[in-house]
């Protein structure tokens, strides 16, 4: 080995101890906090608050979600992590963490989660969230989802949303571009 580190290196042209303790050197400590590999997708949450992944289903809180949203899963070698796409008004993203299911067709649920869906006894879309509340930000959030659609939702979670924009018939841009009769 002694005998290998005096020679120069044909690649780089450097001594290879001095290049090695030149690398050594630079090298940082590990750190404490380790770094976590995790897959990323996105997915769609079902009626029944569970999203779908690798062919198992995982649960996700009935009061902070609604049909259709889009969440991202975030899945490492022992656990399944869903988040919000947009943050809530505190800014947090987590839903909710669960082992990450092995083999195909299991359900990882928490009980608590379906905690607001409706029992079935009226038509209700979740309980303790009345749509016609004014003030429920929830059902807020579904009807201007519903309405405008995903890019109509992300808009009105932005400042744009306050923007009034004018509106002109047909007519006026026939005038401009003298297409059209002039009235």
């Amino acid at each position: 080995m002694p005998v290998h580190r005096r020679t120069v290196h044909r690649t780089h042209g450097e001594v290879i101890g001095v290049r090695a303790r030149r690398d050594h050197l630079a090298l940082r400590p590990i750190p404490s906090k380790p770094y976590l590999v995790t897959d990323r997708h996105l997915r769609h949450v079902a009626k029944d608050c569970l999203v779908a992944f690798e062919a198992n289903l995982y649960s996700v809180p009935a009061t902070r979600v609604f049909h259709r949203q889009m969440v991202e899963v975030r899945a490492s070698s022992a656990t399944v992590s869903l988040h919000a796409t947009v943050p809530d008004e505190n800014g947090i993203t987590l839903l909710a963490v669960h082992p990450r299911a092995t083999g195909r067709g299991n359900r990882v649920v928490d009980p608590e989660h379906w905690c607001g869906l409706p029992d079935g006894h009226t038509r209700a879309i979740t309980t303790g969230h009345d749509p016609a509340d004014p003030g429920d930000q929830l059902a807020a959030r579904r009807r201007r989802h519903h309405k405008q659609g995903a890019l109509g939702f992300l808009l009105a979670r932005s400042d744009a949303a306050g923007v009034e924009v004018g509106r002109r018939s047909p007519a006026v841009y026939d005038q401009i571009t003298g297409t059209g009769p002039f009235t």
